[in-house]
């Protein structure tokens, strides 16, 4: 199997997983973006892990803009990173390489 079919099922399960959650919350909650940001820094665990995202989401913007020779459309990965999350911008980035350096042989 090839990687870049790796990185697309791991880009489509990235999407899939977080947003269940999001959409299960929306539905029982609505937009209410107070009581999501309350839940999201309730804990210290749920700190630990929100802040690690917001910093993994930080460096992978980081080395897409500086690795994005020869990539096109990386801005979508960028664009994945933030409105999904890491779990998707980083496979879909890593599709996108695949990709261009398969163009490239």
């Amino acid at each position: 199997m090839k990687i870049s079919i790796i990185y697309f099922f791991l880009f489509i399960l990235g999407t899939i997983v977080p947003y269940y959650e999001l959409i299960d919350f929306l539905f029982t909650n609505g937009f209410n973006f107070h009581l999501f940001f309350e839940q999201l820094l309730m804990t210290n665990i749920s700190r630990f892990f929100a802040y690690d995202v917001i910093i993994s989401a930080v460096v992978l913007i980081v080395f897409i803009l500086h690795r994005r020779t020869n990539v096109q459309y990386y801005g979508l990965a960028i664009l994945a990173t933030f409105f999904i999350g890491v779990s998707a911008g980083l496979p879909l980035f890593l599709y996108l390489k695949e990709k261009d350096k398969q163009i490239l042989k």
